[in-house]
Parts: structure tokens; C-alpha cells; sequence
């Protein structure tokens, strides 16, 4: 009987012993499932905000089906690297400095573009729009302030200032991100109703680059530029915070 006890006794705990084992190998297991796991829904979810990234830093509006956009009634004509824009007898003319780029100056757009054209239309106002090349570093290639400045310029000579300036802001690309390729911004001018190869020429050859850098030269040498969009009369920077400030300049 001892020997038979001893020998039950061991093999109670050979089964003992073999079920720890297996039980430790099964919770091994189960840590080394849960740390894999972890381990890829970590890696999915940088692929995931990795991908989005990409796609908002690559992403830019599209120019096709554009909505309409009507011209302004006044004259418009190209001074150098500004385009003036309003009846030369107006009670006021400003200096408006913008770059295509800057989202600062397409909130102004948004805000008081359609007061401005308004006032335009109505005889009281002229404006000097300073299209410049400010924010040329910040897209991404770099060039895109300097390539939409000369082609709005090259679309001033054509006569299409106006919609050419309304619809670049209307699709305003991200700042640090792409703009609009040469080629683009030529296809635009196209489907905005400029015909012949004078001003796909102009675009490509940047016929105005040098007249938007002028510009910008000139304003920055004043003194009184701190950035765009910029607005000044009579070579005074006009605070265009109050939502009132261009009704109380044309009192």
C-alpha cells in the first residue's frame, strides 16, 4: 500500500506539474496575442492618420465646373503689378495688398468682397489691387503666390481680371500646401473666356513675375506693411477689423 500511495501521489503531481505548464505556455500565449494585437492596431492607425495627412497636404480644389462668376461694371486696367479697378472720379481709392495664398486674405474676400464690388459698381469706390508674390515659400513646391500673381496680371490684359481674382480666391488652395500648376492656372484663363496664345505665353513665361515682385518690393519699403491682406489710403494702413470701416471711410 505505501509504495501504491507514493506512486498515486507522484502522478498527481506529474499531472499537476504538466497542467501548470500548460496553463503558464496558454497564459504566454495569450499575453503574446494581446501585445500583437496591440501592435497592429497601433501600426493601422498611423497608416490611417498617415493617410489622411497625405491626402489633406496634397489635396487642393478642383478648377473644373467652376460656378459662375460674374465681371464687375467699371473699368479695369493693369498699372505695373497692380490692377485698378473703378471709375478714376470715386470719392475713395484704396490699396488693397493680397496674395492668392494667404487664407487671411480670402477670409477679407469672403467678408467684404461683395461690399467692395458693390461700391465699385456704384461710382464711390476704386481700388488698386496688389496682387504680390508674399507667401511664395509656403505652398508646397514653392512658386505658387509668384505663378498666380503673374497670371492674374496676364489676365488683366485680357480683360478677365476680374473673374480670373474672384474664382482664384473662390478656390483658394491651402497655405504649406500644393497651388495651382502653370499649366492649371493657363486652363483656367481658358475656361474663364480668354482665347489665342498670348495669354497662355504670358503664363508660362512669367511675363509679370518682375512687376508682382516690384510690388512687393515697394510696399515693404514704406514701412507701414505688416502683411497681407494689407489695406491703405493714401499710403495709411486702414483698420479693416471694425465690419464698418469702408462705410465710414465712404461717409
Amino acid at each position: 500500500m505505501g509504495g501504491a500511495e507514493r506512486n498515486a501521489r507522484k502522478k498527481k503531481q506529474q499531472q499537476l506539474a504538466a497542467k501548470s505548464v500548460a496553463t503558464a505556455r496558454g497564459t504566454s500565449n495569450d499575453r503574446n496575442r494581446i501585445v500583437i494585437g496591440v501592435v497592429v492596431v497601433v501600426v493601422l492607425a498611423a497608416v490611417v492618420v498617415g493617410g489622411v495627412l497625405w491626402s489633406r497636404s496634397d489635396a487642393k480644389p478642383s478648377l473644373a465646373d467652376l460656378p459662375p462668376v460674374t465681371g464687375v461694371s467699371a473699368p479695369i486696367e493693369r498699372d505695373g503689378g497692380a490692377v485698378v479697378v473703378g471709375r478714376d472720379d470715386a470719392k475713395v481709392t484704396l490699396d488693397l495688398y493680397e496674395d492668392f495664398l494667404c487664407p487671411a486674405c480670402g477670409n477679407f474676400k469672403k467678408t467684404y468682397g461683395e461690399q467692395i464690388k458693390q461700391e465699385i459698381e456704384a461710382g464711390k469706390l476704386r481700388v488698386r489691387y496688389h496682387v504680390l508674390p508674399f507667401l511664395n515659400r509656403y505652398s508646397d513646391p514653392e512658386g505658387y503666390s509668384r505663378d498666380s500673381a503673374n497670371a492674374a496680371l496676364c489676365a488683366a490684359d485680357a480683360g478677365k481680371f476680374w473673374e480670373y481674382h474672384e474664382t482664384l480666391f473662390l478656390r483658394q488652395p491651402e497655405e504649406g500646401g500644393p497651388g495651382y500648376t502653370k499649366a492649371e492656372l493657363a486652363k483656367l484663363g481658358a475656361d474663364l473666356g480668354i482665347t489665342g496664345d498670348a495669354f497662355q505665353q504670358c503664363v508660362d513665361g512669367g511675363a509679370h513675375e518682375q512687376d508682382a515682385q516690384a510690388g512687393l518690393d515697394a510696399v515693404k519699403a514704406t514701412g507701414n506693411f505688416g502683411g497681407t491682406p494689407t489695406v491703405m489710403k493714401d499710403g495709411q494702413v486702414v483698420d479693416w477689423d471694425d465690419r464698418d470701416w469702408l462705410t465710414t471711410l465712404l461717409k
